[in-house]
């Protein structure tokens, strides 16, 4: 038994509360799932919305900084009327 076989993962406690039996046979029988393809459709998509995840986090950042950039723009443009 390796220092692995002690550590439980997330993905584990949701694969166990998915099902039980499941989790059992894989992490005590070292069964794995016969349904290799919908297991690689559904790595695909988690990897699919992790890069849309990313995407909008950057989209979000740059967004503010537009918005900071304007805001300066604006304030300076203001300072300049009222004096002039």
């Amino acid at each position: 038994m390796s220092r692995d076989d002690d550590v439980i993962r997330a993905s584990e406690v949701g694969q166990y509360a998915f099902c039980a039996r499941a989790w059992w046979l894989a992490r005590v029988k070292g069964r794995r799932s016969t349904n290799l393809a919908a297991l690689e459709r559904g790595t695909a998509r988690h990897r699919a919305h992790g890069r849309a995840v990313q995407s909008y986090h950057l989209l979000r950042w740059a967004a503010l900084a537009l918005f900071l950039l304007a805001a300066a723009f604006l304030l300076t443009w203001l300072i300049v009327a009222l004096r002039g």
